[in-house]
Formats: structure tokens, C-alpha cells, sequence
């Protein structure tokens, strides 16, 4: 199974939904598509719930630094809310930790945008 993708509106921050694999291939592409049609749509404020991301490898990892790099190269933000430990420790050991904003709190972090 690849990811299933879903965005809302939550104010004027566009919260995304992610749920299953972010892997090589359909899942990377999906993600990015669905990031750039944030964007092409004029929501600048971006939160990538990964709470039900069962599994992300390396392509995946890099898919979250680019959808960061492009929404932040647009005058956005892009954070992540509801990492589960696995992903945790994957941003940890890769260091990119502390390039992403993570919440665990959904209000919490709609409320963090500038």
C-alpha cells in the first residue's frame, strides 16, 4: 500500500493528512504533487500530519526536505505534526531534527503559524 493523501482547510493553514508508506515512487510523487497544488492555490501555511505513516524510507525522507525546501523557497511554512518514534528517530539520526518544526498537537500547531 502507498501513502493516501488528504488536505483540508483549518483556517488559513491547509492541513495535510498522510497515511500508510511514503516510499520510492508513487508515494514521493503524490506528496509532491499535492504539496505544489497547495501552493499553485495561493495556501502558504502547510501541515503535514504524519500520525498515520506507517513506514518512510530514504526517498520519502528526502520528499519531506524538498516539499519543506519548495514551500519555503514560496514565502511558506511547512511543519509537521504527530510523529510516531520511528520517524522521530529517523529525522534525529539524519540530523533534520531540528529543520523541521514538529507538533504533537493539532491546535497547537495551527496556532504556531506566523
Amino acid at each position: 500500500m502507498s501513502v493516501k493523501l488528504n488536505s483540508r482547510q483549518v483556517g488559513d493553514v491547509t492541513v495535510i493528512d498522510a497515511a500508510g508508506r511514503i516510499t520510492l515512487g508513487e508515494g514521493t510523487i503524490s506528496l509532491r504533487d499535492l504539496i505544489r497544488d497547495t501552493l499553485g492555490g495561493g495556501h502558504k501555511k502547510v501541515l503535514l500530519n504524519l500520525g498515520e505513516v506507517n513506514y518512510i524510507d530514504s526517498s520519502g525522507i528526502g520528499e519531506l526536505v524538498s516539499a519543506f525546501t519548495t514551500v519555503t523557497n514560496q514565502g511558506g511554512q511547512l511543519k509537521l505534526l504527530n510523529l510516531n518514534k520511528r520517524i522521530q528517530d529517523l529525522l534525529q539520526i539524519t540530523k533534520l531534527y531540528t529543520v523541521f518544526e514538529a507538533h504533537d498537537d493539532e491546535a497547537a500547531a495551527i496556532r504556531s503559524f506566523s
